[in-house]
């Protein structure tokens, strides 16, 4: 697989308006020479501000508790601590940055969760930039406390209306705009999607933290561990946990991906109750790139659905794609409610509220515990602040294990 190219064996590339490539090519340009060449001691001027603003590193955490409950070694890199509340910080401080060395003016960016718009609203204010972030009405109605914070921090946040609302039109709404503003505007798009160079770039500024986990594992455990989990959405903080890895074979990769209410899918209404696009999608182009996406049989990208904003996505990062295809990644799923039992076990067992997003990985472990060996590692990927008025509705109606009970709750006074 090359990441030069732009192409990751058959997928990747550049599927974009002709109006789009002077941007993109300017863009390549830079990733070149400022990231993978350091011109101007670009990477050392981010490392340093990772540090000093982001707080990394992160630390690499034994969960006592859960490692009890396996019979194994588990570890938890949590990201969760990194400012802001999620790994998300990584990818936005370079980008953000990144466009400064370029002389751009002006910063958009889409977001789903709000992790994302979140953290390069803090970039932004950080590095002294205007920012706009397109969000999702729907996205906007479950996520208000990141849509405040943004706001806190100098951004504009503007909904998007058109289809479902949610992340996958906040990109394309995204993109438009920086299609007519090519000049003067950086697109900081928030996973390991889009077209070349974003997918490599994004992973590239995602790489501390696998950089950062196998040193911290070897201290820890002293060895490598055995597997490696973490969630799966369009892939940001998938690839960044396992770009280190990915050459240690003795490591099986766990990308665990949002099964929503089921697997089936139902291409005569366009609807896939799930997200789990590794496990169940064709191979096709979205948002500039070939990779994989759910789409019916006529082409058409369908409705995805996960109880998490953050995986709530009908497409993958192309090098995810790739590797699933090799047999390096092994892609599996959890749905919503394995999912919320994973957000209430690590709350009540760790003393850790985790992002509905890293508690699908939690999810997994939790019914896979034998297969995954002695040495277990899991990234927290965010904090489960963001989540719990959706946690609250969602596990009000719902019978999850080891959830607290919610009417005693609700007779108390809690809603």
């Amino acid at each position: 697989m090359s990441s030069h190219t732009g192409k990751f064996d058959e997928y990747g590339g550049q599927y974009v308006p002709e109006a789009l490539m002077p941007a993109i090519e300017e863009l390549e340009d830079a990733y070149e020479r400022y990231v993978l060449d350091n011109e101007d001691g670009f990477m050392d001027e981010f490392r340093q501000r990772l540090a000093d603003f982001g707080g990394r590193p992160t630390p690499l955490q034994r969960a006592d508790r859960l490692s009890e409950r396996y019979d194994a070694e588990v570890y938890l890199k949590r990201e969760d601590l990194l400012h802001g509340g999620a790994h998300k910080l990584n990818n936005a401080l370079g980008q953000v940055l990144l466009a400064k060395y370029m002389g751009k003016d002006r910063i958009i960016a889409e977001t789903g969760a709000g992790q994302h718009g979140t953290a390069t609203a803090m970039a932004c204010a950080h590095l002294g930039m205007p920012c706009e972030v397109y969000m999702g009405r729907r996205d906007i109605n479950r996520q208000r406390p990141n849509v405040f914070r943004m706001r806190l921090n100098g951004a504009e946040v503007t909904p998007v209306t058109v289809g479902r609302g949610t992340l996958k039109e906040a990109i394309s709404e995204t993109m438009r705009d920086w299609a007519e503003n090519v000049e003067d505007t950086h697109y900081v798009i928030g996973s390991v999607v889009g077209p070349h160079p974003f997918p490599a770039m994004v992973r590239d500024f995602q790489r501390v933290i696998s950089e950062e986990a196998r040193e911290q594992t070897r201290e820890k455990a002293g060895r490598l561990p055995d597997s490696v989990l973490t969630c799966a959405g369009g892939g940001s903080n998938t690839m960044g946990l396992f770009a280190e890895f990915v050459d240690d074979e003795s490591v099986d990769l766990y990308a665990v991906e949002a099964g929503g209410s089921s697997l089936e899918v139902d291409e005569a209404e366009g609807v896939a109750p799930n997200s789990a696009t590794l496990s169940t999608g064709t191979e096709g182009i979205l948002h500039g790139s070939r990779t994989r996406i759910l789409q019916d049989g006529d082409g058409q990208i369908m409705e995805s659905h996960s109880v998490s904003a953050g995986l709530d996505y009908a497409g993958v990062g192309p090098e995810l794609a790739a590797l699933v295809d090799r047999d390096r990644v092994t892609a599996v799923n959890v749905g919503d409610d394995g999912a919320l039992a994973g957000f209430h076990r690590l709350s009540q067992l760790e003393g850790i509220i985790p992002a509905l997003e890293s508690a699908h990985a939690l999810g997994y472990v939790e019914d896979h515990h034998e297969e995954l060996g002695e040495v277990i590692l899991v990234n927290v990927s965010g904090r489960g602040d963001k989540d719990l008025e959706t946690v609250l509705e969602e596990t009000h109606d719902r019978d999850i294990e080891g959830a607290p009970d919610m009417d005693t709750f609700e007779s108390t006074g809690g809603f």
